[in-house]
């Protein structure tokens, strides 16, 4: 099966290079074919589980890596151009930055890979309603996935692949809607009909993945970022606090971050999260979870060693951390109208800060209640420190540090500001092949 498994990676990597504006199309002899994969029952079930292998190790990896580069939760210290460059930012970030260019490329791997399961699975799984129900409802959380990373990264992005690379682009907001509909769709498909279990065991591998809770956080998670604050906290309070789903890695499917965090780093974790010195709480007990001795300098720079979700070859990274749901019910409730009190979300914002135990991945702050105004403007600001500290290095911060409105870099950044861009530039294979491409933002 595993080696099926590869062959099936192979073929969706090689068909789908054209998605991302490259054209070169690298034949792999032992690679499946399409009529393999994609006309045959078994070959759905392979393609789904490379599916979530891709998005794992070659997806998840540039979102975390780049964006946490951007938003200063982690620094460059590699010599190579592409690291240096991200490091800086700035107004001339190259647009062949080898980073920003993973990241849109994998993305649209990603996508075009959920559309073949989602065009062909009803047609090869007729008779098979629970697998179908499975495979179309993990494929359109992906797609999902798929669009929230270029979301995160990009003012505008596709949210439908194009064959001959000239997807359409359309603004970031309008692709996360696109976003919640498939993960209202999925959430529906899975409620209507339970997956198989030959599903859930073969491709989601049994309780390591718990497909409804991941749906939900996730629709929890673009709903908050599209500013769907009702639909935001109303899907959070689905999503079982005890639920745990991982992403798994093995020596031959490397976890990502430690790739570029743990052996011979190209970046290194910040200290205190790499939060601005008014943020830091030295009593915060996820900073020795998430980070380690020994300590480095770099520059202005306190820097520590990687720990938490990245230590090994094969740790595993969660696919959500459940305290991120009591924190999108705080935030909606504090920028939404008629969700419920400065109180309320107060209530929230503390079951976070004071756990000293019971989280299922062990992230507890263990500091006393929040003791500042109870105003709306200073429990946001609660509300991004928390964030900042218990969801470190979940590909959020960037987006984060955007919507609740920190300082924006300068065209040339300083080490002071909290992000050196905005969004990023489009790949320059992007714009040389799709005449859809928009122009850059300025920084």
């Amino acid at each position: 099966m595993k080696k099926l498994i590869y062959k099936t990676l192979f073929f969706f990597a090689a068909s789908s290079l054209v998605i991302s504006g490259c054209k070169k199309d690298f034949t792999n002899l032992n690679a499946a074919s399409s009529a393999e994969v994609l006309t045959t029952r078994e070959g759905m079930l392979r393609y789904s589980l490379a599916l979530v292998q891709y998005y794992s190790t070659n997806n998840l990896g540039p979102l975390i890596i780049t964006t946490a580069c951007t938003s200063r939760e982690i620094k460059g210290i590699s010599t190579l151009a592409n690291v240096i460059d991200l490091e800086a930012g700035g107004k001339n970030l190259p647009t062949d930055n080898n980073n920003l260019v993973n990241l849109f490329s994998s993305s649209m791997r990603t996508m075009a890979a959920a559309e073949d399961l989602i065009n062909n699975a009803p047609t090869v799984l007729a008779s098979d309603p629970a697998t179908l129900s499975g495979v179309i409802a993990n494929a359109k959380l992906f797609k999902a996935m798929a669009i929230g990373a270029l979301a995160t990264g990009f003012e505008k992005c596709p949210t439908q692949t194009d064959r001959n690379g000239k997807a359409i682009f359309v603004g970031r907001i309008a692709a996360l809607q696109t976003a919640v509909v498939l993960l209202d769709e999925a959430a529906a498909a899975v409620a209507t009909t339970a997956p198989s279990q030959e599903f859930t065991t073969k491709i989601l591998g049994g309780t390591n993945f718990d497909l409804a809770n991941v749906i939900n956080a996730y629709r929890a998670r673009y709903n908050l970022m599209a500013g769907n604050f009702a639909a935001a906290k109303s899907a959070a309070a689905l999503v079982s606090p005890t639920s745990k789903s991982i992403f798994v890695y093995s020596s031959t499917s490397s976890n990502p971050g430690w790739n570029n965090l743990g052996i011979s780093p190209a970046f290194r974790p910040r200290d205190y999260f790499g939060l601005p010195p008014a943020f830091y709480d030295m009593a915060d007990a996820r900073r020795n979870f998430y980070t380690t001795t020994p300590v480095f300098t770099s520059g202005p720079d306190i820097l520590r060693t990687m720990a938490g979700f990245f230590t090994t070859q094969t740790s595993a990274i969660p696919v959500y951390l459940p305290d991120e749901m009591r924190l999108i019910k705080a935030e909606s409730i504090l920028r939404g109208t008629g969700l419920g009190t400065a109180a309320d979300a107060l209530i929230e914002i503390n079951a976070v800060r004071t756990q000293s135990s019971g989280d299922p991945f062990g992230v507890n702050a263990n500091l006393p209640p929040y003791a500042g105004p109870v105003d709306v403007a200073n429990l946001l600001l609660e509300v991004y420190r928390q964030r900042s500290a218990e969801l470190y290095l979940q590909g959020l911060r960037l987006e984060d540090n955007r919507r609740f409105g920190r300082p924006s870099p300068s065209d040339n950044p300083t080490p002071t500001d909290e992000r050196n861009r905005n969004f990023y530039p489009y790949p320059a294979n992007e714009r040389a092949l799709n005449p859809n491409t928009p122009a850059d933002p300025a920084i």
